[in-house]
């Protein structure tokens, strides 16, 4: 059986496509850099991250975006031995000022380099790139407001859109029409979406026509897959849709959801990935073979052996080069401030802004999978005045996170600090911790549900605890509120401008099933 999610912490709004014997999967990052995460699988049950298409500034500047925004919903594509991403870079996102840019990539090698973008349209985000079988192109995304499904073509020889605009589609009374994917199959054109809002009520719907641009008739059995009605489903919040058939005939469902802590309906773990079994009825429509509340486990494909593949390691001792695929960076690269060569076996952070700003942050980050972990790591720094600071930081995004530092006093006395951040309220701790054993500094993490604490260690010491347990339900979709998930992250940051070095021995992450 595949157990669900199949991508877990922070993977949200996935495009699937298949290509001979290999799947890919997209998935948003909003202001997390490198823009796009990129997954593979041989048997829809294992998965590998890939290098992200986005990873050149060229193709996505998102220095000065504000929390949520960034990529929103990609949609991965293929056609003729071409790769294909759509993509939206929010710029900002109140209410009625929409600034969403759509934009396309592509690339004859999924693993190598993308083109720079071609610019589309601002007139909705989760646009989807459409390849009709008689080869013409077309990207379908959602109006602003919720106004409905926009059609036109796309000219790949122009590199640009052209024609006229259609508004394919409504939405139905579920309301908050989004997340569009169009599908050619018997002689029908299948346009799934996501309604009902990305949160408890979100939804799967489907409509048909034997027309392009409509009009398009709402399947009866709509939502075909949700957990509105049912609160103490596994999976909640499921949405945002996308098709995929195997290579022996049968049809999965690649969907969002999210696992809240029951207690709290707080998805600390953010939106993630999840898989349904498929089938088609007799007149035409589509379902998932579990029933339309999703499935904790699904069937594997027929005929398609376990393909197991490389995961990320709990442990980084930092060996590489070059900065692994399962990081993450705030809105750029840290360009001349992360470095894995100039102490070979240590990741340098150089500091840059505070954590507070939405430019140039010396931040990186592993995202959180499971709502039971220990994260740990090993720290050289040296201070010379407060406005210098480096350690460990539970983060979802720069409004929302906790901290424990490592800085100096005005008599440049080294001591530890403990920052919180409730939706861009800081608050820091009163009593500060001296550090008067010499060494490398431990620290260490430990997560249990909504319950958390920090503990520290200079050289040879025992573990002690650092400050006081702190509740971590205030990083979750719900409570901050996003889009996205909370991560462990090393941090450094210097306000002088002098870019003062904290140097880390090992990120160490190990999270415990849920």
């Amino acid at each position: 059986m595949i157990q669900n999610p199949i991508l877990r912490g922070f993977c949200p709004d996935p495009s699937i496509i298949r290509v001979n014997n290999d799947y890919y999967i997209a998935t948003s990052t909003f202001e997390w850099w490198p823009g796009v995460r990129l997954w593979h699988s041989r048997d829809l049950k294992h998965w590998e991250q890939l290098p992200s298409p986005l990873r050149r500034q060229s193709q996505l500047n998102m220095i000065g975006n504000p929390v949520n925004g960034g990529i929103w919903a990609p949609c991965l594509s293929y056609c003729d031995g071409r790769f294909y991403l759509v993509y939206t870079d929010v710029k900002t996102q109140k209410r009625p000022y929409y600034n969403t840019h759509n934009y396309l990539v592509w690339s004859d090698n999924i693993t190598g380099e993308w083109s720079d973008p071609v610019y589309l349209n601002s007139t909705g985000f989760d646009p989807s790139l459409f390849h009709a079988k008689n080869g013409k192109k077309y990207i379908i995304n959602m109006r602003n407001g919720f106004k409905g499904i926009l059609l036109q073509e796309y000219d790949p020889e122009k590199q640009k859109l052209v024609g006229p605009v259609f508004n394919i589609f409504p939405g139905t009374d579920l309301g908050y029409t989004e997340g569009p994917h169009l599908y050619e199959h018997n002689g029908w054109y299948y346009l799934i979406t996501a309604e009902g809002g990305t949160s408890y009520n979100h939804c799967v719907t489907v409509a048909r026509s034997k027309n392009l641009t409509g009009p398009y008739e709402v399947d009866p059995a709509n939502p075909i897959l949700t957990s509105m009605d049912t609160p103490d489903a596994y999976l909640q919040r499921a949405g945002h849709a996308d098709l995929v058939e195997t290579q022996n005939g049968e049809w999965y469902m690649v969907h969002l959801c999210g696992r809240p802590l029951q207690e709290m309906r707080a998805c600390i773990l953010g939106r993630e990935t999840a898989i349904q079994k498929m089938e088609w009825t007799e007149d035409g429509w589509i379902r998932p073979v579990d029933g339309r509340v999703p499935a904790r486990s699904v069937a594997e494909p027929a005929g398609i052996p376990d393909y197991p593949l490389p995961t990320e390691p709990e442990r980084d001792d930092f060996s590489s080069v070059e900065l692994p695929v399962w990081y993450s960076t705030l809105r750029a690269y840290p360009e001349g401030c992360l470095s894995l060569t100039e102490r070979p076996g240590w990741l340098r952070l150089r500091g840059q802004d505070s954590i507070t700003s939405l430019h140039h942050v010396s931040l990186v980050a592993r995202r959180q999978t499971a709502s039971s972990c220990t994260v740990e790591t090993g720290m050289e720094f040296h201070a010379d005045v407060p406005e210098q600071v480096a350690g460990l930081a539970y983060i979802y995004n720069n409004e929302n996170f906790y901290m424990l530092l490592q800085t100096t006093n005005e008599a440049g006395k080294p001591m530890l600090t403990f920052l919180k951040s409730d939706r861009n309220v800081i608050t820091e701790t009163d009593s500060p911790i001296a550090l008067v054993t010499p060494g490398m500094l431990r620290i260490r993490l430990e997560v249990n549900g909504k319950d958390a604490q920090f503990f520290y260690a200079c050289g040879k010491e025992d573990w002690k605890p650092a400050f006081e347990p702190f509740d971590c339900s205030i990083l979750s979709d719900e409570h901050c509120p996003g889009f996205t998930g909370a991560q462990f992250a090393l941090y450094c940051h210097d306000m002088t401008g002098s870019r003062k070095n904290a140097d880390f021995d090992y990120f160490s992450v190990q999270q415990r099933t849920h």
